[in-house]
């Protein structure tokens, strides 16, 4: 087993995951076929897939201004008329600003011996300043909105939990004050209260209701490992955007670790917009954003796929017979959050597999925005029998079995291998 995280980069650059590109190869364009594909494939243009010529390392241009540009693309925009141009960059500044949020508390953390999410743990402070900060802006750049959001404020508001609410506000105030954006007086309890609690709309077919998770990979954040903050925005059922801020993630591929020059660039701001492609840039906004795309391998023996990190996520056993019929080489890479689905972005992996244990209900926070961000990249993200994932029925997806995220080429050979896995499983538990 490989891991990737802050912590961890003896073991990255031990991975086996793709051969890194080099300027002068170009590979095949996404859009040929050679073997039946199922319709649900949506087909990107081949014009989207031409800069895969150059690695997205490559492709970032530093300057001592471009600081100064991100900030200005991340303020509020005048009407546009690219669709969802405008909520896109609303969408990038709250995410970063609860990063920052974040990556403050799990500083402190990792000098301290917090070992689990209790109460009164810096993954309950962070989660919940994540979630008021992200619906704060969200209040002060679009007025009227519908959040669907992990947290709820029910535990703040008991008597053995005030000393973590005014902690909470303490940072919530910090962090917005640290960021020079707003001019306001500060937040008391209960605006953070008020902010936590704008997250409980159901969602649904209808209108628009942007999803977030605040904080996804509580136990990787814990462990000082990779967590993201996920927020998308659903139009009418659909993903219509998405965004990923990964504070632990290196700039460079995980795949590719002799980068020196961004080696040592960690936290990652990955977005996409629906029909406009993804982009990646550095979470602090001293690069510009560039496009990435998804791996171009068709052999499946030359694959590697993510999984979650902890086993009580997803059966790892699955994924290993799944792997074993796909005759994929390099052991898998395990990864906390939807960091998972920016590194396939970008072609750190081909493949991702997911498979909760029974009676676990999968919620749309926790793949809404990781399935734009691989999507408008090239990929293809469906249940394990090829359906694409529905986010129009409330907060959670009715799925049959799984998740599986990989590019167009891999998707048909890779839906066979789990297809035989799972009624090889079914068949064999049914004989206990």
């Amino acid at each position: 087993m490989a891991t990737a995280g802050v912590a961890s980069s003896a073991s990255i650059n031990a991975l086996r995951i793709r051969p890194c590109f080099q300027p002068s190869s170009k590979p095949k364009s996404l859009l040929s076929f050679s073997i039946s594909t199922p319709s649900f494939l949506l087909l990107r243009s081949s014009s989207q897939s031409t800069s895969l010529s150059h690695p997205p390392s490559l492709l970032f241009h530093r300057s001592s201004d471009l600081r100064t540009k991100a900030a200005a693309a991340a303020a509020p925009m005048a009407s546009s008329s690219l669709p969802y141009e405008r909520e896109l960059a609303v969408a990038k500044k709250a995410a970063s600003l609860a990063a920052r949020l974040c990556q403050t508390v799990q500083k402190a953390l990792l000098q301290s011996d917090v070992q689990s999410k209790s109460d009164k743990s810096p993954v309950t402070v962070a989660d919940y300043g994540s979630q008021a900060l992200v619906s704060f802006v969200l209040e002060k750049e679009l007025q009227s909105f519908s959040l669907v959001a992990e947290e709820d404020s029910g535990d703040l508001r008991k008597d053995e939990s005030q000393e973590t609410l005014k902690r909470i506000t303490k940072l919530v105030n910090e962090t917005i004050s640290s960021d020079g954006g707003y001019n306001i007086s500060p937040l008391s309890v209960e605006d953070v209260l008020t902010a936590i609690d704008r997250g409980q709309s159901e969602g649904g077919p209808h209108g628009r209701h942007w999803v977030l998770d605040p904080i996804d990979g509580t136990k990787g954040f814990l462990r000082g490992d990779q967590y993201a903050i996920a927020l998308a925005l659903l139009h009418e059922g659909r993903v219509v955007l998405g965004v990923l801020a990964c504070p632990n993630l290196p700039l460079a591929s995980i795949g590719c670790p002799h980068q020196p020059s961004l080696q040592n660039e960690v936290g990652c701001l990955f977005s996409a917009r629906i029909g406009a492609g993804t982009d990646m840039q550095l979470l602090d906004g001293s690069s510009a954003p560039t496009k990435v795309y998804v791996t171009a391998i068709e052999n499946p023996s030359e694959a590697s796929f993510f999984e979650s990190f902890e086993a009580a996520h997803s059966m790892h056993d699955l994924s290993s017979s799944i792997a074993k019929k796909l005759g994929v080489q390099a052991p898998p890479v395990r990864i906390d959050s939807q960091a998972k689905y920016g590194a396939l972005s970008r072609g750190d992996g081909a493949i991702y597999l997911r498979f909760p244990h029974k009676g676990y209900r999968e919620k749309i926070w926790d793949h809404a925005a990781g399935c734009i961000v691989v999507t408008e990249a090239g990929g293809v993200v469906t249940d394990a029998a090829g359906n694409p994932l529905d986010f129009s029925k409330g907060k959670y997806l009715d799925l049959e079995k799984g998740i599986i995220v990989t590019n167009q080429k891999l998707m048909p050979v890779l839906l066979n291998a789990v297809q035989d896995a799972v009624r090889e499983q079914s068949q064999a538990a049914s004989t206990l």
